[in-house]
This record gives structure tokens, sequence and C-alpha cells, in this order.
């Protein structure tokens, strides 16, 4: 009976993992044999490297999509990151048991909140004091720009990096710590110095899953970014970037525009590929 349960749970397991890659591999058909063509029409150096989108005139030139794309996960990296790892250092070697009760489901309800809450914040409380920053310094900009996008998506990167960072310094074990106090090391370098260097593959997932966030965000970008597809001008100008672009436009596109759409998740698929493929790089050149 007993073995017999076991190979009831191998298949079931099993099938859940061809499930899981039959989705992955339909979505990637689906994507690649809707939108490979579209560039072909269009011409690749002009899709990837033009820099006017008029769908009326036929021109589809996404470059100024992926540099906003790029610049508002930079960031939100620049951000997020270091605050968010900090933190999970404080709450896992740091922090008080009465203070963590609090914090932890803080954290968590961050991750709770939808992203359309989270851009109907920054439309009303962030856009407003960038608004006045620029009027103060007589800065070019409205507010809804790169700079308050990537503040926006800082913040809501931090409950994944929080959350995955924590769990990878709990993970070390405790000789580490442990070795570095009987060698005279303070509380402070233990963990800085061994602690954290340990964890360092857990916290660089962290950061990945985090970009991940950043770049696949859209309906909070939309609300504070500006949604305007031309080239990025500066940090407090507005921009538009790829997930955007396809929604805002998907809604009425039709032929060669919806193709080009559908291009620009193909090249959005891409760019997650690359930083997962280059983590991947980093995690084996480290060990």
């Amino acid at each position: 009976m007993k073995d017999m349960k076991e190979t009831i749970m191998k298949i079931i397991f099993l099938i859940s993992a061809c499930a899981s890659i039959l989705a992955v591999a339909l979505i990637c058909i689906f994507l690649f044999a809707n939108g490979v063509p579209a560039i072909g029409k269009i011409g690749a150096g002009e899709f990837l490297l033009g820099k006017t989108w008029r769908p009326n005139n036929n021109l589809f030139g996404i470059f100024p999509m992926i540099l906003g794309s790029i610049y508002v996960t930079a960031g939100a990296i620049i951000a997020g990151v270091p605050i968010g790892i900090l933190t999970a250092i404080f709450m896992a070697k740091f922090c008080p048991k009465w203070l963590y009760r609090f914090m932890k489901p803080a954290v968590d309800l961050l991750a709770g909140i939808p992203s359309v809450v989270y851009g109907f914040f920054g439309l009303v409380v962030m856009v407003p004091l960038v608004r006045q920053f620029c009027r103060a310094f007589e800065l070019n900009g409205n507010g809804s720009s790169i700079f308050t996008a990537s503040l926006l998506l800082g913040i809501m990167i931090l409950p994944t990096v929080i959350g995955v960072s924590e769990a990878a310094i709990r993970a070390v074990p405790d000789q580490y710590y442990e070795g570095a106090l009987a060698l005279g090391a303070t509380h402070e370098r233990s963990v800085f110095f061994t602690v954290f260097p340990a964890a360092k593959s857990g916290i660089m997932a962290a950061v990945v899953l985090g970009v991940g966030r950043a770049i696949g965000e859209t309906m909070a970008v939309i609300m504070i970014a500006g949604n305007q597809p031309r080239m990025p001008k500066g940090l407090f100008e507005g921009v538009r970037t790829l997930t955007a672009n396809i929604v805002l436009e998907m809604g009425y596109a039709a032929d060669l525009h919806r193709e080009a759409l559908i291009a620009t998740a193909v090249v959005l698929f891409v760019f997650i590929l690359i930083i997962n493929l280059l983590f991947s790089l980093l995690k084996r050149r480290q060990k």
C-alpha cells in the first residue's frame, strides 16, 4: 500500500511538472509564431532600433520603449534592492521579536496590495510631490516621469526582495555565525562578512525576481510614467515601457499593428530569458 501511494504521488508530481513545461512551451510557441513574422515584415533593425512609433503610418520602432523599460527597471533596482536587502538582514539578525511580529505581516501586506492601488498612490501622492520638486528646482517635468515610476517600482519590489533574502539569510547554518564569533568577530562583522556572503546565491535570486517584477509591471507604470512613445530625454520626463505599449494599444490594434504588439511581447520575453540566463551563469561561476 505504501509503495502504491508513492507511485501515485510520483505520477501526480510528474504530471504537474509536465503541465508547467507545457504551459511555458505553448506561450513561447504563440509569441514566436505570431511575433517573429511581424519583425520580418517590419525589419529587425527598423523594429528594434527605430525611434518612431506611429501605427497609423506603419512606423513601428520600439527603441524608445526598450530604453524606457531599461531605465525604469534600473531605477527600481537602485531604489529598492539596497533597502530590501538591508531590511532582510535586519529582520533576520537584528530585529527584536516584538518588532518582528509587526514587521513581517507588514511586509507580507505590501506583497498583497494590487498594482492598481500602488499606481493610484503614485498618481495622487508621488506625482504631485515630484512635480513640486521640479518646479522648486526649475526642472522640466510634470511629475509623471522615469524618476517617479522608478521610485514606485522600487517600493513594489520590496516584498519580493525582503522575503527571499530573509529566507536565504536564515538558511545559512548557525555554525558560520558561531565560528565567526569564536574567532573574535563582533555580531555585526559576523553577519555582514560571514553570513551575508554565504547567502549571496539566495540574495541574487531575490534580486532577479525583483527585476522580473519591475520589468513586467504594467498598471502602476501606465498611471504614473507619462506614456509618451518617444526617446527618454531626462530623469524627470515621461516615458513609455514595453508592457505599457502592449496594454494601451492591444484593445484596438489589428493586422500588422497587432502583430507588432505581439512582437513587442517577444522582445520583453527575450529580456526576461536573458536576465535568468545571466543569473544562472553567475551562480555557476560562483560555484
